[in-house]
């Protein structure tokens, strides 16, 4: 009987390894094949005992770092406000930051990184603070863009809870124009999201880069 259920214990012990994304065992030696032949062709000496071993870790590195693709359970609890109604539900913001990402481009498939800040206006819902972190780092550990990753934040947090209002500030460095292309020494990519009353009130945007220490990021024009 213990010879019957091991085929199945490695398989359920495999796709745990993997981030529960079902690699068989057998393809991820498959694929570590793969690696071992890329890597010896760019240059590396696959038979030291510092190397023997780098294409699968490569491998389980990379799992770790795309596993935002599994989606995030507990995500999904809300609470009710604690406003009780009265104007200051509308302009009462929620902000969290800075919170730190890392992530992999899709056009390089090579790494970028920064700051997240989160801000939103609840309406009847709020989340617990903890879960804005994990929102962050659940688009960012994909394949993805930064521009992206600022929309499925607002989208996500807009589907949640039905805010007043949502605000999404990145900053990032990305290795692909640092290590390849015109090899800038210290890029930084902004990007800004805005959803409700952010939109169309630039005293509240100001008031939300104010709250996180990005005031002096924020157009002059204001």
């Amino acid at each position: 009987m213990g010879t019957d259920r091991e085929p199945e214990d490695r398989e359920h012990s495999t796709n745990r390894v993997a981030g529960g994304r079902s690699v068989s065992e057998d393809r991820m030696r498959t694929f570590e094949g793969y690696m071992e032949e890329i890597f010896s062709a760019f240059g590396m000496d696959m038979g030291t005992p510092a190397t023997r071993d780098t294409p699968r870790r490569f491998l389980r590195a990379l799992v770790d770092s795309t596993a935002g693709y599994e989606g995030d359970p507990k995500l999904i609890t809300v609470f009710d406000t604690e406003c009780r109604g009265g104007p200051d539900c509308r302009l009462s913001q929620v902000v969290e930051g800075p919170i730190q990402f890392f992530s992999l481009c899709e056009h390089h498939a090579l790494p970028f990184y920064g700051r997240a800040y989160v801000g939103y206006i609840a309406h009847e819902q709020i989340i617990g603070l903890s879960k804005l972190t994990r929102l962050v780092r659940l688009f960012a550990k994909r394949f993805t863009v930064q521009e992206r990753i600022g929309q499925q934040i607002a989208d996500s947090l807009e589907a949640m809870l039905h805010p007043h209002g949502v605000a999404v500030y990145l900053d990032a460095h990305h290795l692909c124009t640092q290590m390849r292309g015109v090899r800038e020494t210290a890029p930084l990519t902004r990007t800004t999201f805005w959803r409700g009353n952010y939109e169309n009130d630039p005293p509240l945007r100001t008031e939300f880069y104010v709250a996180c220490g990005l005031h002096r990021f924020e157009p002059a024009s204001r």
